[in-house]
């Protein structure tokens, strides 16, 4: 099977910056869309920004000029640059990849288990 390991969360300054890290292992013959997705408390989890194999990248209105994502299809990693970090970017995030996998040769979405971002003085 595969999974998907997050690193690089923890609590900063307003203001700070804080990269995060999504590396996919395992049954893995390609990776389609790579993401990563926050949920903060009392909210619904949102998409926050998401890149395609090709290297299209998508950003949420509120993140866009703040944060970037990157992937290194060696790797089969997935970055998230996040500067300017504000409270409001106070959430859990979540990896998301879209994974074609050894044992079917289909394709499965994936999540990592998710790593908590804390913006605050």
């Amino acid at each position: 099977q595969v999974q998907l390991v997050e690193s690089g969360g923890g609590l900063v300054r307003p203001g700070g910056s804080l990269t995060l890290s999504c590396a996919a292992s395992g049954s893995i013959i390609s990776i389609d869309d790579m993401g990563w997705y926050r949920q903060a408390p009392g909210k619904q989890r949102e998409l926050v920004a998401v890149i395609t194999s090709g290297g299209r990248k998508n950003y949420v209105a509120s993140v866009m000029g703040r944060f970037t994502i990157s992937r290194d299809n060696a790797k089969n990693t997935v970055y998230l640059q996040m500067n300017s970090l504000k409270p409001e970017d106070t959430a859990v995030y979540y990896c998301n990849a879209v994974v074609v996998v050894t044992t079917t040769r289909r394709e499965y979405a994936y999540w990592g288990q998710g790593t908590p971002v804390t913006v605050s003085s």
